[in-house]
């Protein structure tokens, strides 16, 4: 958690501020970010006292940052698995579209540490979804990005039902039908140096039948608007 932060630091401008999100790990990782707060003043931490999984703590992460005047968020993992050396580019990019997706299918972006059957899962949920849902983007599971300010409102603003992973399905699905520019940057995708996967079987199902649940829900909402109108 040390290191992630200390090169986030070092790699964001000098008036960026880090947001810790600890949705009450068991890990010690709500100790560790509060002392690492109490010694840089561009360190926050948001504890929630129940887990409620990814999709929610991203959403009250989100929430912390418009309160605190947050003109563009990126959103990353803290076990080294994306690299922080890497948030320039999305920043760079963030100039010209409203979400940026760190991507590790694009030319130039690459996995490291990673046997055959797991990236055949990654790359084939990527294009499960890319297919059913029409994205228009190469890796929309992955977690590192960077969101304007209206994108971020927005979401925080909608009902969002996912729990787990396919919350980065979700709202890059959400983003595309909104009509929000959309950019990809090559990342290099490395396995965790730190904790252990939250990946489970229960995430992998709401993966499952979620994704083509999306279509339907979205599609549902906007007819029903449309009648109210």
């Amino acid at each position: 958690m040390s290191r992630v932060v200390e090169k986030a630091l070092e790699a964001l401008p000098a008036d960026a501020h880090v947001l810790i999100v600890d949705d009450d790990s068991p890990d010690g990782t709500g100790a560790i970010a509060t002392e690492l707060a109490k010694r840089d003043a561009r360190v926050e931490v948001l504890s929630r006292q129940v887990r409620q999984g990814l999709g929610p703590a991203y959403l009250a992460g989100f929430q912390r940052a418009l309160d605190a005047g947050a003109e563009v968020v990126c959103q990353m993992d803290a076990d080294l698995s994306h690299d922080p050396a890497a948030l320039p580019d999305l920043l760079r990019a963030i100039s010209a579209a409203d979400l940026v997706i760190g991507s590790r299918y694009v030319t130039g972006g690459a996995i490291e540490d990673w046997g055959f059957l797991r990236r055949i899962v990654s790359r084939g949920g990527s294009i499960y979804a890319r297919l059913l849902l029409r994205l228009p983007v190469h890796d929309s599971t992955g977690g590192f990005k960077a969101l304007r300010k209206p994108l971020v409102e927005d979401l925080t603003q909608a009902t969002i039902a996912a729990q787990g992973y396919v919350f980065q399905i979700e709202t890059t699905y959400r983003a595309a039908k909104a009509g929000f520019r959309i950019a990809e940057v090559p990342i290099t995708f490395r396995d965790r140096r730190l904790g252990e996967s939250k990946m489970t079987l229960g995430i992998a199902l709401e993966a499952a039948w979620r994704v083509p649940s999306l279509r339907w829900r979205l599609r549902r909402r906007r007819g029903k608007s449309a009648t109210e109108r």
